[in-house]
């Protein structure tokens, strides 16, 4: 109900609850993903020293890499194949073109996304800042475009 004229239809039912915790999990694995990235490695570069920076933003990831192990990378694939289900798109449907191949490449890059992640995660510890600042910036642009894909799912 809303004012004369502006009724709106908003339901809150199951999907609803289910569309909220993959669009909120999906905030903070690439919300997450950006922090790092954009705001905390360029900050701790310029104000602390290489050891100091190194333990900070090693514990910063160790501590994100565990949260969407447990929790993110979790609810993102449960809701995402509940919310699959619920559209009706079957394996056929994600050959059609359309809605399914959109779908698709959009789960496909996000499984690219949580691969790279994890692949970062390892190698922090025994590759080149160089290799590891790559992967990281690559699975992130990966996530962008997961989210790029996602949007124009949305009628």
């Amino acid at each position: 109900m809303g004012p004369p004229g502006m009724e709106t239809s908003w339901r809150y039912d199951i999907w609803s609850l289910i569309r909220f915790l993959h669009v909120g999990a999906a905030v903070l694995w690439v919300g997450g993903q950006l922090t790092l990235s954009l705001v905390v490695r360029p900050v701790t570069s310029r104000l602390m020293s290489d050891d100091d920076r190194r333990r900070l933003v090693s514990a910063l990831g160790s501590r994100f890499g565990r949260l969407a192990a447990v929790g993110l990378v979790p609810v993102l694939l449960a809701s995402g194949l509940a919310l699959t289900y619920h559209r009706g798109v079957t394996l056929a449907g994600f050959t059609v073109g359309g809605y399914g191949t959109t779908l698709g490449v959009k789960i496909g890059l996000a499984l690219v996304s949580f691969a790279l992640a994890a692949v970062h995660g390892m190698s922090a510890v025994r590759s080149s800042a160089r290799a590891v600042r790559w992967v990281g910036m690559i699975g992130s642009i990966v996530s962008l475009a997961v989210v790029a894909l996602a949007v124009t799912l949305v009628p």
